[in-house]
């Protein structure tokens, strides 16, 4: 049993290291995030202004209200698109692959379930460490230009971030178990990079962008995470607006914003966002046990 801890110790940091020591695949991973911060250094940030402004007109609000608001925006799409395409892009399972460096692990004394869990593992915790690192720049980042958030908001953005990955994580290696090719990784994650946003209502509010859509949408895991970051980022600052502002302008904002989201016209809950994610992680332990099965079945036929 030590054994084994003391192996998959190793491995793990052999994986993380892999990762960053990678440039390229972490400039990849950081793709989307990336584009976020430049559209809404652009265009983003001005067109969610006039939007709230035209909601509240003639009314007018205090500066210090829409920066803590748009930057509440930006940080909860940046954090709900991270947990993702980090985790898609920074697992090392496939060039392994590639390399034959599989070869060597299965000759080795440490166990297949052990080599397995490393790579998880370490998926996960890279993930992790660049989502945290996001979250404490948009935590600086709030703090100078309007700071709303309780501690019970922060402890609710670690949770759904801590959620978030862990099942972008087993979703991600259910893939690589069975890919041998970096082109299909490559493709993944560019994939994944370019369409994730719209479909979580990153770039653009999913109530935006038709019933259809947010029909769509409501069935996605991502969608319910995204409402999550939206409601720990942005309800403190709703419940200030709220006091200068009427009730029905307060709830416009909410609902085109995707802070209030609701499913075949029931508006779901905090726990019910929170039961989605556990469920959804459950599904995806499932799923990468499974596909460990049939990987070991193919191996030994």
């Amino acid at each position: 049993m030590k054994q084994n801890f003391v192996s998959l110790f190793y491995l793990t940091r052999r994986n993380v290291k892999l990762y960053f020591l990678d440039r390229m695949t972490f400039f990849v991973s950081l793709i989307t995030p990336l584009i976020l911060l430049v559209l809404f250094a652009t265009f983003l940030k001005r067109t969610y202004e006039d939007t709230i402004l035209a909601t509240i007109a003639p009314m007018t609000m205090d500066r210090k209200l829409l920066d803590a608001f748009t930057g509440g925006w930006l940080f909860s799409s940046v954090l709900s698109t991270s947990c993702v395409t980090v985790s898609f892009c920074s697992g090392t399972m496939t060039l392994d692959k590639i390399n034959h460096v599989d070869v060597d692990f299965r000759v080795s004394p440490a166990k297949p379930i052990v080599i397995q869990i490393g790579y998880v593992l370490a998926n996960y915790l890279a993930t992790l460490c660049v989502c945290l690192v996001l979250l404490l720049i948009g935590l600086v980042y709030l703090a100078v230009v309007g700071f709303y958030l309780s501690a019970i908001d922060v402890l609710m953005v670690v949770a759904n971030v801590l959620l978030t990955s862990l099942f972008a994580t087993l979703i991600a290696n259910v893939l690589w178990t069975f890919s041998k090719s970096q082109g299909v990784v490559s493709g993944v994650c560019t994939l994944l990079s370019a369409l994730y946003g719209f479909l979580c209502g990153a770039y653009m509010p999913i109530d935006s962008m038709g019933e259809a859509f947010h029909v769509f949408t409501g069935f996605l895991p991502g969608t319910y995470s995204t409402v999550l970051f939206r409601k720990a980022f942005l309800e403190g600052t709703l419940s200030e607006m709220s006091v200068i502002l009427p009730g029905e302008a307060v709830s416009g904002i909410a609902g085109g914003f995707d802070v209030n989201y609701d499913f075949f016209g029931r508006d779901v809950s905090i726990a019910m966002l929170f039961l989605v994610g556990i469920l959804s992680v459950i599904v995806g332990f499932g799923l990468l046990v499974l596909a460990t099965f049939l990987k070991k079945k193919c191996l030994s036929d």
